[in-house]
């Protein structure tokens, strides 16, 4: 298979892979509005929608103003090159993909994905915890397990992070917090698309840890609601109506900050009127660029 078309090797130069910021206490969040990040959907929380009319629900996040998306897996009646039609079809950029780890037969339909979608950014989900943190050796694993994936997607042009949950902004047991060993021990290339609201919903400050991540989190997962562990996470409400403060964070990220990623991992209402929600707070209070 031929290398994924490079049409975002600007993106890749402006997210530098520089080395981590050192976490300090009392920081100062950097003041710079005149920067927007671009706006896009993650499309599991239009899941549902996808089942009933893929290419109508398409047109609603495309008429919405959503620049880009993030690609979930399809439903397998979808192909990925009909997939790609549909999307290019009501002009939505395909920006990252989330996948399962490029190891085994996920290889190659790590490949097949960015070729259909012509996209050179694929996440890892992350989900679910399983093992993968249960023990220091467990967690030097992982990460051995990460540099690997990236090492091979690099060798077909396609840039690799990881998506994170709660768990691994939560201390362990052995008195780390995975997110953080992630950031120091994997290579420098690999990125982080900062869940933010799982952050603080693990008692974490999002506009910190997106300031101790600098450069390698281009990506934010942009939700908000409760952010209290349990069942009540899941009770998500358009950014701005609930407790994540979404103005401090894209204060600490600056320019660091290419795409904001609205998402719902459950929404009790009309999704349509929750994505187009968030999308109006995030463009009307000037942290991203919305549709011109």
């Amino acid at each position: 298979m031929e290398k994924v078309n490079r049409s975002r090797r600007d993106f890749l130069k402006l997210m530098g892979m520089g080395t981590a910021a050192v976490a300090l206490p009392g920081f100062k969040y950097f003041e710079n509005f005149e920067y927007k990040a671009k706006i896009g959907l993650q499309l599991y929380s239009v899941r549902k929608e996808i089942e009933k009319d893929f290419e109508g629900t398409m047109k609603k996040v495309a008429d919405i103003g959503y620049a880009g998306i993030e690609t979930y897996f399809l439903p397998e009646k979808i192909s990925l090159d009909y997939g790609a039609k549909i999307f290019k079809n009501a002009g939505l950029k395909v920006f990252s993909m989330h996948a399962e780890l490029p190891v085994g037969k996920d290889k190659d339909a790590a490949l097949k994905m960015a070729d259909a979608y012509n996209c050179d950014t694929l996440v890892y989900h992350g989900w679910p915890e399983g093992d993968k943190f249960k023990t220091m050796d467990a967690t030097k694993h992982t990460a051995d397990v990460y540099n690997e994936s990236a090492a091979f997607l690099k060798s077909r042009g396609i840039h690799f992070g990881l998506h994170n949950h709660w768990w691994e902004f939560e201390k362990t047991g052995y008195e780390i917090y995975p997110a953080y060993y992630l950031l120091q021990n994997l290579d420098k290339e690999i990125f982080f698309e900062i869940d933010t609201y799982w952050a603080k919903t693990a008692g974490q400050d999002p506009a910190k840890v997106v300031h101790d991540f600098g450069k390698r989190a281009p990506l934010l997962h942009i939700k908000d609601g409760p952010a209290i562990m349990g069942k009540k996470s899941y009770e998500q409400v358009p950014a701005g109506e609930g407790v994540m403060d979404f103005k401090a964070i894209v204060k600490s990220g600056g320019s660091n900050i290419k795409w904001m990623i609205v998402e719902f991992d459950e929404y009790d209402g009309d999704i349509f009127k929750g994505i187009s929600g968030s999308y109006e707070y995030l463009t009307k209070n000037g942290l991203v660029e919305g549709k011109t």
